[in-house]
């Protein structure tokens, strides 16, 4: 998957972001919300985190998940990169839907985690960054 590149010389190096629509057998997803002293604490998100230098996306998606939640992902496919330009720079958020292969996830950086059908992603309160992937999600659902 070709990295985004800034569009002009003035604009910012995004920070590349990877995160994981986790989909369980029930055809639920989770979301995690953000945690006290985190930016933008108490916001929901896809669990994920930054790519480290000379990282592959995928690479980086499996080491935050094992990380974040404890548990073991496995790619299905990638989709549409959502990019924010925001206050503090620009973040290219790199999304990936996934299966959990190995573990349970836990919220060991999270205030919680939530499961839910792809219709009710947008009752709750998400970062601006992930909302792009909520309207996928609920739009790749809605055309099973």
């Amino acid at each position: 998957m070709p990295l985004p590149t800034s569009a002009t010389s003035n604009s910012p190096t995004p920070l590349l972001v990877v995160c994981a629509v986790i989909e369980n057998e029930d055809g639920q997803i989770l979301s995690a919300q953000r945690g006290p002293g985190m930016s933008l604490a108490g916001k929901w998100e896809f669990p994920g985190g930054k790519v480290e230098p000379g990282e592959e996306p995928a690479a980086a998606l499996i080491r935050e998940i094992q990380e974040e939640l404890g548990c073991t992902v496995s790619i299905i496919n990638p989709l549409t990169p959502s990019n924010l330009i925001h206050g503090r720079g620009a973040l290219c958020l790199i999304p990936f839907s996934c299966k959990i292969v190995a573990g349970t996830p836990a919220a060991n950086e999270h205030s919680a985690l939530h499961w839910s059908a792809p219709e009710y992603l947008l009752e709750l309160d998400w970062a601006p960054a992930d909302l792009p992937i909520v309207a996928e999600v609920i739009q790749l659902a809605s055309s099973r």
